[in-house]
Formats: structure tokens, sequence, C-alpha cells
């Protein structure tokens, strides 16, 4: 038996492999990230109006994860949120925010109630702003002697959301200024 001698492995010049053109794939372009605001939709109740907000994050949820919510009334802001968004992959991209506003006092009119979301950035910077507006034919279910020119919040629910009170907040950068001296007094100074 003959044994067939072994070409060299590397490829030169005189052994180049036959290659047919293959075409460049082309990635799909790349999606900004955005937030946008869906819909913005009231329902009104004894002395309280509901105010549903729709939101979608784009590309995706995992993008994000934390997302501030100014609320306007009349053009005076009444409410800042900070949502904190769950990166579970349960969670959907669109979210559901429903404040539910006290209107005891507020006259009968046509009101602007006016959404801002925004992504905070760590210096405090507003990214990827957007604005929703809602013009409401308020008619109270009861009378109040009473006039009061901005509603309170009573309480803010969303699906899939946590929302972070301002007590909480605080909290929260208490055990974080306490965390950050405990580090540096662990150091070791040369």
């Amino acid at each position: 038996m003959s044994k067939k001698p072994d070409f060299p492995k590397q490829l030169t010049l005189d052994n180049l492999p036959d290659t047919k053109e293959k075409p460049i794939p082309i990635s799909a372009p790349i999606q900004v990230k955005r937030i946008i605001i869906t819909e913005i939709g009231t329902l009104t109740k004894e002395d309280e109006l509901e105010l549903k907000v729709d939101f979608t994050l784009v590309p995706s949820k995992y993008s994000f994860s934390k997302v501030k919510l100014d609320l306007w009334f009349d053009n005076q802001r009444i409410k800042s949120f900070s949502i904190m968004i769950p990166q579970s992959p349960l969670a959907r991209d669109e979210f559901e925010l429903t404040p539910v506003l006290n209107m005891k006092g507020i006259p009968a009119g046509n009101h602007s109630i006016k959404v801002e979301l925004y992504e905070l950035w760590s210096s405090g910077e507003k990214l990827l702003q957007t604005f929703g507006e809602a013009i409401v034919d308020y008619m109270p279910l009861t009378h109040e002697s009473r006039l009061i020119k901005i509603p309170s919040v009573k309480s803010v629910v969303g699906a899939d959301l946590a929302v972070v009170s301002e007590s909480e907040q605080d909290l929260f950068r208490n055990i974080e200024k306490t965390t950050k001296k405990e580090q540096l007094s662990k150091r070791d100074d040369w």
C-alpha cells in the first residue's frame, strides 16, 4: 500500500481553497432608546380624577432601570415619582401607571393635565424626555364651598412597577451615604 503524500496545511498562493463570495450579513439597524407615551386617559369619580398613563420603553425594558414621572396640573407641577423598572423576563415592555388625584374643591371646567416621563442621568441631566398632555372637562360630582387651585395625589398604582416615595428615596440616600462613610473609614491610609 502506498501512502498518499500529505499536502501542507498552510495556504499558499498556489494552494488557495475555492471560495465563493458570501454575502455580507447586514445587521439590523440599531434602535434608538426611547420612552413613548401611548395613552393618557381620565375617569371622574366622586371628588377624584383617575388618570391612566400607558407608556412603552423602546427597544426593551432591559435598557432602563429607573424612570422619573412628573405630573402637572394647569401648568403647575403637583407630584414627581421615581419608577423602578423590573428586569424580570416575565415583565412586558408596556407599562400602565394610574395616579388618583384628589379633586375636592377644584372648580368645574377645562383643566390641563401634563405627564412628563424621562430617564434621569446620575449627573441630574434629563435624558429621553417625553411629554403627553390631556385636556379634561372636569365636572365635580359634589360641590364644595372652598376652592383649591391644585389637586393632591391620593395614590399611585402601576402594574409591574415599583413607585418609590420621597421618604423611601431619603432612606436609600442615607443608607448610601452611611455605606460610603464606612468604606472610606476602612481604607488604609498610606
